[in-house]
Formats: structure tokens, sequence, C-alpha cells
């Protein structure tokens, strides 16, 4: 699943999220599996929240395939859990991939040219690890 809109004033995976749906998935990335009132729960504790919007918010995570939603039982032993499809991490990697290769498709040399300007200051493990991969790829362009 890719996000289809970026939010550039938010900061970490707000810029991907509303402010809501970022809190329901750091809970969901916490916990796994979470009812809409076990949730609501673990929000209504930070602030006040209406159970609908929760719940609002959680089908539609599951609409756009970011959330699973599997429901057991049957009349009132009906059970529906929601977990995430992907960890943290692979919902990142996924995101910042598809927006760097668009961004490279999109504006080549101009975001390469962000991108070294943006270098000073840089981790030196980062930048050894780019170094590293520079290299690996002017020895495969000379044979």
């Amino acid at each position: 699943m890719i996000v289809k809109k970026i939010n550039l004033n938010e900061v970490g995976i707000c810029r991907f999220f509303g402010s809501l749906e970022a809190k329901v998935m750091n809970i969901l990335w916490e916990k796994e599996k979470l009812t809409i009132k076990q949730a609501h729960e673990i929000l209504n504790q930070e602030s006040p929240i209406s159970f609908n919007a929760v719940m609002t918010v959680m089908m539609r995570l599951a609409e756009k395939e970011v959330l699973h939603k599997e429901t057991s039982g049957g009349g009132r032993t009906r059970l529906t859990l929601f977990s995430p499809l992907q960890s943290k991490e692979q919902f990142i990697v996924e995101q910042t991939k598809a927006v760097t290769d668009g961004l490279i498709n999109d504006f080549g040399s101009i975001i390469i040219d962000h991108f070294i300007d943006r270098l000073d200051g840089t981790d030196p493990e980062l930048l050894e690890r780019l170094q590293n991969k520079l290299d690996e790829i002017n020895a495969m362009l000379r044979k």
C-alpha cells in the first residue's frame, strides 16, 4: 500500500497519516491486535475522543489496506480485531522508497543536487555506507 498524499508540513509518520490515523497506527504497531473498543480506551486516556471517530478511522485504514480486519464469532460473541498489515519499519521503508523513486524519476538531477547539499553534518557511518554504495556502483560500471 502506497500512501496517496504526503503532508510535508508534518514529521514522522504524520507525513503519511492524519493525526488520529497516526495515533491509531502507533498503538496497533505496539499492541499488534486490538478491537475498536480497546483502541478507543487507550486513545481516550490521552485525551477525550469519541468512539465513532476511532471506529471511522480504523474502518478507513482497513479500507486503505493498512489494517487487517478479522471478525470471528457471531451474535453477542462477535469479535472484530484489527492488526497492521505491515510492521512500522516495513511501512516506512515502503513509503520512503516510493517517495524517493518518484522524486528521482520526476526531478532526477535536482534531487541528487539537494541530496548532496544536505550531506554536511551527516552521521559519518551513513556517509561511509553511501561511499561504499558509490564504490560498488562505479565498479559495476567499469566492467
